[in-house]
């Protein structure tokens, strides 16, 4: 069997004395891993990077083999986000959001906005939007979507302000009023409300908005926790550049 493709090399692992096991996210192979044989050679070490995007060949007898790669590196992204935290810290939190796909699903438009967003990650003023989106987006494909169309308690499209932790709805701000403590903060930026760039405040209440119902409702069952890079990301962006 053989197929081509492209993606975004999201990890490898060491494997024997020459080889590595690479990781990408396909576009329309999902997440796939393969063997490259002398990935380990001081060339490839330099190219074969969580970040890069790869042209790709894939292998095999059988299709359910792992199969060995041919791959050609087509954009040299990574040693450009690894000079900064957050770009780092963002392209290890990318990398773990799309491992939560099952291997070999396909997930196009997953796909596109990973490296969407990988080519953003070192712009700080877009990238954690695109990130905290990323993370409602993934709950989304797995099954977990939350339901910001409308207040959950009246119905109605406007001034949504809140989510409820129960059911993962959006509630109005005069129906949530009472209950404020008890829900979580739902930035506009998240509903497509235009304006200024969201504000550090709005970011970081994206960012536990999807940490929750991550936590919940796809690492907890797995018996995981939320990634280390979850909160080093939002640590590595209070930092100045």
């Amino acid at each position: 069997m053989e197929w081509h493709d492209e993606g975004l090399i999201i990890g490898l692992r060491k494997h024997g004395e020459s080889s590595v096991i690479l990781e990408v996210m396909t576009r329309a192979h999902g997440r796939h891993l393969g063997l490259v044989k002398g990935g380990r050679s001081k060339r490839m070490q330099l190219l074969l990077q969580p970040g890069n995007s790869v042209s790709l060949v894939w292998r095999a007898r059988l299709e359910e083999h792992l199969g060995l790669y041919v791959v050609e590196v087509t954009d040299l992204r990574a040693a450009r986000l690894m000079t900064h935290g957050a770009s780092l810290q963002g392209l290890n939190l990318l990398a773990a959001l799309l491992r939560l796909l099952p291997e070999r699903d396909l997930h196009p438009a997953l796909h596109e906005a990973a490296v969407f967003i990988a080519d953003q990650l070192d712009d700080s003023e877009v990238a954690p939007a695109l990130l905290a989106r990323f993370e409602l987006a993934i709950l989304a494909d797995l099954g977990f979507g939350l339901d910001l169309s409308c207040c959950a308690a009246t119905g109605t499209m406007e001034d949504l302000v809140f989510v409820s932790p129960k059911s993962g709805r959006a509630v109005s701000r005069t129906a949530g009023e009472p209950y404020r403590d008890r829900l979580l903060p739902l930035p506009g930026f998240l509903l497509g409300e235009m304006g200024d760039r969201p504000l550090p405040a709005d970011i970081r209440d994206a960012f536990t908005l999807a940490a929750f119902f991550l936590a919940r409702d796809v690492f907890g069952p797995r018996g995981l926790t939320l990634p280390d890079a979850h909160s080093a990301y939002m640590v590595a962006l209070a930092k100045p550049r």
